[in-house]
């Protein structure tokens, strides 16, 4: 499961990553970043007549023939083993992939009777595409709510300690295959949904603060000790 992310870099550097076209206005950095169905907050990358375009999307796919959109607070993740075999994904694969800029993940090492938080990324700290499925609602007043779920693979080394699952980080040289549907179908593109080279990244302790996705903060990256964490176990997980 893939249930925290980051993106903390400025939208200029996604710009340029992934050729997009327009500005994000509303696009600030985030440091905590949860699942959520209130307001569109998260960039989302998508073609969209022939180029890349990057959209504030909800985190928890709701499928457009839903009849209830809190079905999307079930569908945050998808297995990339399993994509085509169930309705609120098959028919997506080959029409509506998305590529979810963050630049590192949370998951919760087990440690005795405690669970320690920590931050998965890059080496390089540079931003990455994470492989995502995307659909569009309607409400019963006709207006659009956008709305995508990440998709999970098995861990590398480096995450199998950690947990039983990663999200997919496409490479670099991957993500155009995974963007342009009409032009890689599902058959081909699902090759490209493998755990992301161990040896490329890194993961440490941070404080139990991100437990709780009210704090958004650089804090919540920053690397702690062990007398840290213990300091701060009183925070529950959500």
């Amino acid at each position: 499961m893939c249930g925290r992310i980051t993106a903390t870099f400025e939208f200029s550097d996604i710009r340029v990553r992934w050729n997009l076209e327009r500005d994000l206005p509303l696009y600030i950095p985030r440091f905590n970043i949860a699942p959520e169905q209130v307001s569109p907050t998260i960039p989302v990358i998508v073609r969209h007549r022939g180029a890349n375009e990057c959209r504030l999307m909800h985190w928890g796919l709701i499928p457009h023939w839903a009849a209830d959109p809190s079905i999307g607070n079930r569908m945050i993740n998808a297995r990339a083993e399993t994509l085509t075999e169930l309705p609120s994904f098959r028919l997506l694969v080959d029409r509506y992939r998305c590529i979810i800029p963050a630049d590192g993940f949370y998951e919760w090492r087990k440690e005795a009777k405690r669970k320690v938080p920590m931050w998965v990324h890059l080496r390089s700290r540079e931003p990455f595409g994470l492989a995502g499925l995307w659909d569009v609602w309607r409400k019963p007043d006709g207006k659009r709510v956008e709305s995508f779920t990440i998709i999970t693979t098995e861990p590398n080394e480096l995450v199998r300690p950690i947990h039983n699952r990663m999200p997919v980080i496409l490479r670099p040289e991957d993500e155009e295959q995974w963007l342009d549907a009409s032009r890689t179908p599902f058959v081909k593109a699902k090759s490209l949904l493998k755990p992301y080279p161990e040896e490329l990244m890194d993961a440490h302790d941070v404080s139990p603060i991100v437990n709780s996705a009210k704090y958004d903060g650089p804090e919540c990256i920053q690397p702690v000790s062990d007398d840290d964490i213990s300091r701060g176990g009183q925070l529950s997980l959500l």
